[in-house]
């Protein structure tokens, strides 16, 4: 592409419009690759969140465990207790030594039905996080497949796109070298203001496109003329005629087909 800067109005036009093509183009496949990487990153915070949820409900199992484990050594210590009292009523020396021993070992044993009540309820809750946990973790696996589904989606999507974007940006850069710095700071302002990246469009039934604003007709003659760079006033767009419009974008399309072509031999 040349590097010779435009001079004439009608040149300008032409290379301010090859510029919205292409730009346009790399707009359009990021775009498709925008959603993507969107999806993929709720997918990874899911996941993210499933596994701490998973492991909080892990801890909570083992501090169960622990509190079973505790009760255990309760009982057991309770009937050593139990068992020793019962040694010590065979040697005693008067009914209030035995009544008094009797009611350590009604103690003991309370203690034993308290804490295998509370293992009976430390077994419920464990078999309730469980549950939780399995659910969790088939949800997890889940997610991770479709996470590896949509990564390879994504992987496919940027290797075909990827040179194709790298052809559109060094174009981009090679038609900017042909437009004059202030007309491309204007084509540069104008793009980043507009939410679909427009900065230079057609008119297209009376109107630039993607406005139901007519242009009246002395403009629209004027812009067909292509004897001076003209702003639509209700758009903020640089206005170019739809016969240059087709004509461009056919050449930007060909040369574009050819460079892909050459990357392919």
């Amino acid at each position: 592409m040349s590097k010779k800067t435009a001079t004439t109005p009608e040149e300008k036009l032409r290379a301010l419009y090859d510029l919205q093509v292409i730009d346009s183009k790399v707009d359009k496949i990021r775009i498709v690759r925008g959603e993507l990487p969107l999806e993929v990153q709720d997918l990874e915070d899911e996941i993210a969140g499933l596994e701490t949820r998973v492991a909080n409900y892990r801890k909570e199992i083992d501090t169960v465990d622990e509190a079973i484990s505790a009760k255990k050594n309760a009982i057991e210590e309770s009937k050593n207790m139990i068992k020793k009292y019962e040694e010590q009523q065979n040697n005693v020396r008067n009914n209030r030594e035995f009544e008094s021993l009797t009611k350590e070992i009604e103690y003991q044993t309370l203690e034993i039905q308290l804490c295998e009540k509370k293992i009976n309820e430390h077994l419920a809750t464990k078999d309730q996080k469980e549950e939780i946990v399995g659910a969790s973790e088939d949800n997890l696996n889940e997610r991770k497949g479709d996470l590896d589904a949509k990564q390879g989606e994504l992987g496919e999507i940027v290797d075909e796109t990827k040179k194709e974007e790298e052809i559109l940006i060094k174009q981009s850069e090679a038609m900017q070298k042909y437009i004059d710095e202030r007309l491309l700071k204007a084509y540069l302002r104008i793009r980043g203001a507009a939410k679909n990246g427009l900065a230079v469009v057609p008119i297209d039934r009376e109107a630039s496109a993607g406005s139901f604003i007519k242009i009246p007709p002395q403009k629209q003659l004027d812009v067909a003329a292509r004897k001076k760079i003209i702003v639509d006033e209700h758009s903020g767009r640089i206005l170019v005629d739809k016969e240059l419009a087709i004509e461009e974008t056919e050449k930007i399309e060909k040369l574009l087909e050819k460079e892909l072509k050459k990357l392919k031999a």
